[in-house]
């Protein structure tokens, strides 16, 4: 009986922590400073990292967020990677409406199974775990508790408070435990205070807390969130992935290792292609002209296929068989044109970057493997140095464009990594220059030819439309040039790219209904026809950095002929203005039966004081205005 009593009341002990442990996240319990312009909160989250062994990671994560809005899905969603060094041992959940009462269980069968690999991908060996509820009543709260087990600890993922804008924080820690003893790098950002540590014999922890930190709206031209978002990296000095061992603890030690250990072995050439390649250049002595030889052989020869595999997706496949099979990825297609460039005595450099549009820089004071998603070559030759996209089969010998752009990259040698930096593309390099000769007859229709030429990172643009079949290139015109009843004929689309500065020469004829509203005795002609502003919004305050992302220079020289009826009622003032971030310039003169638009718009790139916004915001504003100006025209003599 006592046996049964005792069981009974441990039972009842469960029960009650379970309660306990159950919280109900209600939203009377977050602050207003919190509420207020978030979409989300992140109520309770707790991120715990045991590197019990450089083979045997554990991260176990819980966290509890409240949505507020539908703006705030994202937050709502988990995915989970993994792959065969990064496994899920368990995940549960729970989805709790506004009254903080459960509606909804989460289990492992809630989530939907998909593989990682994109469209363009042959091989990947990532999946994802997807999850995302359903619920349309606002607010609602989602509650995850998952475990993963990892063997390896080379990539240690970054720890955020939270990683969005337009999301507040009342709870999230981070905990990082080791072996004592253990070497490890660490860095945050834009964490308040000190991390800290707490040592016992069995090992030492490593803690960072985030309480109450209210969300950070979403600004246009913001900085990236990087530069106020809380977050923490950390680098083990020894480290294991996939069989592989080594240490680093800076980039110059890193890029030693990707060089000897995930490149050497796959830059082997087979005797056939070695001869191959020195026939390429027979004859040819400067090593530059070489190498744009081999850029152009591995351009007709390769195409770009993800291929994510391969100690974790970081070493290339080797160099002989992206020869055979006559496709790669970034990291195979640079490694197979470093090889080909070795065989011919021209030194060159992998360099992992991170690309995209928005420029980011690898941090070059914190060496770690995370940083980069994209490989690109670099050849330091005597009086310069010239930078390939391998990726691609059309770009020029040493154009890079506004995927890498600008920012710090690691090269890998063997003798070890050396932080480089790829060119920048000014202002004056980022140009569009359009000539147009129109003609206007009497019923307000235009029709006339129309140039453009393209330079620097604006080089590329058309790139997309030359892919494409002439009808369906019409068509993208139409998306391009958003003026109503356009029409197109006669495109041509020329590039040259045998100079250090490429360009691209876009030429048609058009024509445009009723482009010229006609009204009673008035007509009216927006002389700006293909490049006007957009309006910048105006902000009452202004809390992040003004951040410009790419600099340009746009002219425009249009001609208008008119009828012989047409004669000008008002003209609108030429317009200067020049500031910090730019110029702008327009003017509209007559001569005789010819109107004559001219328009030069530079833009400036840098970050600025956030209170520097309004400024800007004016500036951008006043050419939005004068892109819309009229010429208002007489028609009485068509009544006589």
């Amino acid at each position: 009986m006592l046996k049964k009593l005792l069981v009974l009341i441990i039972l009842a002990m469960l029960q009650n922590l379970g309660v306990q442990a159950q919280k109900d996240y209600k939203l009377s319990d977050i602050a207003p400073a919190l509420l207020f312009k978030a979409d989300a909160v992140v109520r309770d989250m707790e991120t715990n990292v045991d590197m019990l062994a450089a083979d045997q990671v554990v991260m176990h994560v819980t966290k509890a967020v409240t949505i507020l809005n539908k703006n705030g899905e994202e937050m709502a969603q988990l995915v989970l990677p993994y792959n065969k060094s990064m496994a899920i041992k368990a995940v549960k959940g729970l989805v709790y409406n506004a009254e903080g009462m459960v509606i909804q269980k989460i289990a492992l069968s809630s989530f939907e199974d998909i593989s990682a690999a994109s469209d363009f991908s042959l091989y990947e060996d990532d999946r994802l775990k997807h999850f995302a509820p359903v619920v349309t009543t606002y607010p609602y709260t989602v509650f995850y508790d998952y475990e993963y087990r990892i063997k390896q600890n080379l990539v240690i993922p970054d720890w955020y408070a939270n990683p969005y804008v337009d999301v507040s924080v009342q709870r999230s820690v981070y905990n990082f435990s080791c072996k004592p003893g253990a070497k490890i790098r660490m860095k945050a950002y834009n964490y308040t205070g000190e991390g800290l540590e707490t040592k016992s014999p069995e090992k030492t922890t490593f803690s960072w807390e985030v309480h109450d930190k209210p969300a950070v709206k979403r600004e246009p031209y913001m900085v990236s969130s990087d530069n106020f978002l809380t977050y923490v990296k950390v680098a083990p000095e020894a480290f294991s992935f996939y069989n592989a061992k080594g240490t680093y603890s800076d980039w110059e030690g890193l890029g030693k290792w990707i060089y000897n250990d995930l490149l050497k072995s796959r830059q082997q050439l087979s005797p056939a292609t070695v001869n191959e390649v020195k026939d390429l250049v027979n004859g040819i002595q400067d090593p530059k002209e070489k190498a744009r030889k081999i850029y152009k052989f591995v351009q007709d020869k390769t195409r770009y296929i993800s291929v994510q595999i391969g100690i974790g997706g970081y070493q290339p496949i080797s160099a002989e068989n992206v020869h055979y099979l006559g496709y790669g990825d970034c990291k195979g297609l640079v490694n197979y044109t470093q090889a080909l460039l070795k065989v011919v005595g021209v030194p060159s450099m992998y360099c992992i970057v991170y690309a995209g549009n928005f420029k980011q820089n690898l941090d070059a004071s914190f060496a770690s493997m995370n940083q980069a998603n994209h490989i690109i070559l670099c050849l330091p030759f005597e009086k310069d140095t010239t930078w390939l996209e391998c990726t691609s089969q059309v770009a020029p010998f040493g154009y890079l464009g506004d995927f890498t752009d600008d920012r710090t990259v690691l090269a890998c040698t063997e003798t070890g990594g050396k932080i480089l930096h790829t060119p920048v593309l000014t202002s004056d390099m980022n140009t569009v220059k359009r000539f147009a000769q129109l003609q206007v007859d009497k019923s307000g229709n235009i029709t006339g030819s129309v140039k453009s030429v393209f330079g620097g990172a604006n080089y590329d643009r058309d790139e997309d439309i030359l892919t494409k079949p002439y009808a369906e290139q019409l068509k993208s015109l139409k998306e391009i040039y958003d003026v109503d009843n356009i029409n197109f004929e006669k495109l041509k689309i020329v590039q040259d790219k045998g100079t250090s500065s490429p360009s691209t020469t876009e030429s048609f004829e058009l024509s445009i209904p009723g482009y010229v509203v006609q009204s009673g005795n008035l007509a009216y002609l927006i002389p700006n026809i293909f490049n006007k502003l957009s309006n910048v919004p105006n902000l009452r305050e202004r809390k992040q950095e003004l951040y410009l992302n790419r600099g340009y220079t746009y002219e425009d020289e249009t001609t208008f002929t008119l009828p012989e009826n047409y004669i000008v009622e008002y003209q609108p003032q030429n317009s200067s203005v020049k500031t910090a971030f730019g110029s702008y310039e327009s003017s509209v003169t007559m001569k005789d039966r010819t109107l004559i638009y001219k328009r030069k718009l530079i833009g400036n790139s840098g970050k600025f004081p956030a209170k520097s916004y309004a400024e800007f915001a004016d500036f951008m504003n006043k050419g939005y205005s004068a892109d819309l100006n009229k010429v208002i025209f007489n028609l009485a003599s068509l009544k006589k």
